[in-house]
């Protein structure tokens, strides 16, 4: 799924093409595209009509779009392949085409929401003072936000009583991170993925902190990481920091910092990449 590089460089993309214009119609060519939304797609439809799109807003991997004058937005889920796509009236449509935006201008432009796999979706919800949408209320601030409490992550780190990528994975503790970013930061960090996180110091987890805004930053820098056609901005071009990933993926590849050949190991239903000489696993009490 998209991490917060990801959804950043989307977020950038709609900023430009879709804040502040006015919606004239919506389309919704595949009801499983809206099923978050439980009034179905005519309701869906008729709240968005007529409404401008304000500034699109993220928080970790959480992106949507306030409907201005309504006390609502529009939650974006990308799941596994969705797409947020701007473009001309008269292109042609995409196979996997889920729902059409248009707008009141003459800009001669639509948005479009792309998803092969049908994982993904958008779905209108009220939100919360602060703005969010209020089903995702619980999701802690990420780390690029200058809101971002540090020592508060670090106490609750502590407190958690659980292993570090574990934790840089729960959304409620910090968002934004996903399986990629955390393992290529905690190669940053000479840090193995199942260190316990009640021993991290305050200077350990600042370092921590600091390479995964490090890595973040860099992958934003070029269009975030693309490992297919999938994953892609608003105009369908793909990220390139796939080409920079010093862990992920790199298994039996040497380390780009001591040469000892990089592991993969069985994680969660998922991977971990790691160096066993950089990164040394915990020893476990008897």
């Amino acid at each position: 799924m998209p991490e917060l590089p990801e959804v950043e460089v989307v977020r950038r993309g709609l900023e430009r093409w879709v804040a502040r214009r006015t919606v004239a119609d919506v389309e919704v060519l595949h009801p499983r595209a809206i099923r978050r939304h439980l009034a179905g797609p005519d309701d869906f439809a008729h709240r968005l009509k007529g409404h401008r799109i304000g500034e699109p807003s993220r928080r970790g991997k959480y992106l949507w779009l306030p409907v201005e004058d309504s006390g609502t937005a529009v939650l974006a889920h990308l799941g596994m392949s969705g797409q947020l796509l701007v473009q001309p009236h008269d292109a042609v449509d995409e196979k996997h085409l889920r729902i059409r935006v248009r707008f009141a201008d003459a800009l001669g432009t639509e948005l479009r929401f792309v998803d092969q796999r049908t994982f993904g979706g958008l779905s209108l919800h009220d939100t919360i003072p602060d703005g969010l949408p209020d089903v995702i209320g619980h999701i802690a601030r990420d780390p690029l936000d200058p809101l971002f409490d540090a020592e508060a992550f670090h106490q609750s780190l502590r407190r958690k009583r659980t292993t570090i990528k574990r934790a840089l994975l729960d959304q409620s503790l910090i968002s934004g991170v996903g399986n990629i970013y955390a393992d290529e930061a905690l190669w940053r960090a000479r840090v193995h993925y199942e260190r316990p996180t009640a021993g991290f110091t305050r200077p350990r987890t600042t370092e921590l902190l600091g390479h995964i805004r490090d890595v973040m930053n860099a992958a934003l820098e070029v269009g975030g990481t693309s490992f297919d056609s999938l994953y892609v901005n608003v105009n369908g071009e793909s990220g390139y920091f796939d080409r920079s990933l010093d862990a992920y993926g790199r298994e039996g590849l040497p380390c780009r910092r001591c040469a000892t050949g990089m592991r993969r190991r069985p994680w969660m239903n998922r991977s971990s990449y790691y160096c066993p000489a950089c990164q040394r696993a915990p020893r476990v009490s008897s």
